[in-house]
């Protein structure tokens, strides 16, 4: 080491230096002192590594500030931070997906602050059973003999599949060997559920003959996957789920049927393509089926696997189930999801069937208003809303955007989607040809007020750098 570099790391503070900081002390007050020490630690390492690189070592305010900006966020108080979803995509997987409704926050927070008859029997006072209340409502509203909840519906495919074919073979069509999101591929679950995936057909056809051919002894079930997150058009065959299902009875196999999105209404009414149902599944024959609680169905991120009775006993019974099972809080919010649909008011209640449903007059109203607080650069445009989150691929909604034109701004739209992140209420929205498009769609009625704020924040910032 030369010495000008040893003269540099000598002249770095000690961790006792900045711990006796009185701007440091006024920070960390209320954090644990071996946090605080910790954190001194890993800036002054930080520092080291700087002067390591050949860089300009920090001078000790640099240091100083470094410190005192980790020890406030590590003490941030709100995370996930809430932010404004102004970007049209209802189900967006990177917000969070599905928001709750009223009754399912209410629901939660009343699990959370009192004790609650999770696992007992209130008439005997023995041991309950933390699924019964749910399933009974899912087996009414979808048609099945039994059903069971786990933490995402990966964790539903993988443990039924590994409750049938651990060691065994499964069969699935070559197009359905899909990704499904996150880097996440169907094969990968098959291999962590003990399974050898086998596939038969082409990417874009496969005969119900190609199934028949490759079942043996050693075939533990079938699987069908729906393609939720992408199509398949042109020159495609492929078996119906009732012809899958007949084979599946003729060899004495279980069929399972991965849907995704996991949706129990008729999309078609609102103008939708025709999702399929659990309700579909059952009804031709599927012997269990696996879908979402947090996309299409509007509720907490679950797996839900419903079915065939003795299978989903079956699937009770495997160890995993401990390991995948959901807590009291996802139980709540789902209870009261599921009673919105056995109520008929999913369109009143349930967040994201409220803005599929939301007529386009109302959008227009409501971005005419933003409008007007904006001036010139703001106007209102012809835009589409989509369902994302892996759900109804390729389906639009016609909707009407505020749009902001950020051509005359220094650093255009890339620097005022900035600023809108870093509002005191972050703003999620789309940029389109150097314009920020604000949909009111995915807006939350109750945001309104607070959105226009975090605009003309955003704008100010733009104006103290120009």
């Amino acid at each position: 080491m030369s010495k000008d570099l040893s003269n540099q790391y000598r002249e770095l503070p000690s961790v006792e230096q900045l711990l006796s900081d009185p701007q440091v002390l006024m920070q960390s007050n209320a954090l644990s002192k071996d946090v605080t020490l910790e954190v001194a630690r890993k800036t002054i390492d930080s520092a080291r590594k700087t002067i390591a690189s050949g860089k300009k070592p920090p001078v000790y305010g640099k240091i100083q500030e470094n410190l005192i900006s980790e020890l406030n966020r590590i003490k941030q108080i709100n995370w996930p931070e809430t932010v404004i979803n102004a970007t049209g995509v209802i189900i967006h997987t990177n917000l969070g997906r599905s928001p709750l409704s009223e009754e399912s926050q209410v629901a939660v927070n009343n699990v959370l602050a009192d004790y609650n008859a999770l696992e007992i029997n209130l008439v005997t006072g023995g041991r309950g059973d933390r699924y019964n209340k749910i399933s009974e409502l899912l087996n009414l509203l979808v048609g099945a003999e039994e059903s069971l909840i786990v933490n995402n519906n990966a964790s539903a495919l993988m443990l039924a599949l590994s409750s049938t074919s651990y060691g065994k073979e499964v069969i699935i069509s070559r197009s359905e060997s899909v990704e499904i999101g996150g880097g996440f591929r169907i094969p990968d679950v098959l291999k962590q559920s003990g399974a050898k995936l086998i596939e038969v057909g082409t990417t874009n056809r496969t005969y119900i003959s190609d199934y028949e051919e490759a079942i043996n002894e050693n075939t533990g079930a079938i699987l069908t996957v729906h393609f939720s997150n992408f199509k398949v058009i042109g020159f495609t065959s492929s078996p119906s789920t009732e012809d899958i299902s007949k084979l599946g009875r003729k060899y004495n196999l279980p069929v399972i049927q991965d849907l995704g999105s996991g949706c129990i209404i008729d999309t078609t009414k609102y103008g939708l393509s025709k999702e399929p149902t659990p309700q579909d599944a059952l009804n031709s024959g599927i012997t269990v089926t696996c879908f979402s609680g947090d996309k299409l169905l509007g509720g907490p991120q679950c797996g839900i696997l419903s079915g065939n009775k003795n299978f989903i006993s079956k699937i009770k019974a495997h160890p995993l189930t401990r390991a995948l099972r959901v807590d009291k809080m996802t139980l709540a919010a789902l209870h009261s999801t599921l009673l919105h649909y056995i109520n008929e008011e999913i369109d009143q209640k349930i967040p994201i069937w409220k803005m599929i449903s939301m007529p386009l007059s109302n959008i227009e109203k409501r971005a005419n208003y933003w409008a007007k607080q904006f001036g010139e650069i703001a106007t209102v445009e012809n835009s589409f809303s989509t369902i994302g989150g892996g759900s109804l691929p390729g389906e639009t909604i016609q909707s009407k955007s505020l749009s902001i034109n950020c051509e005359s701004f220094p650093g255009g739209a890339n620097l005022f989607a900035q600023n809108l992140r870093n509002a005191s209420m972050p703003i999620i929205a789309k940029i389109e040809n150097e314009h920020m498009l604000f949909d009111p769609r995915t807006v939350l009625a109750h945001q309104d007020k607070t959105l226009l704020q975090s605009i003309s924040q955003a704008l100010k910032g733009f104006q103290k750098k120009q």
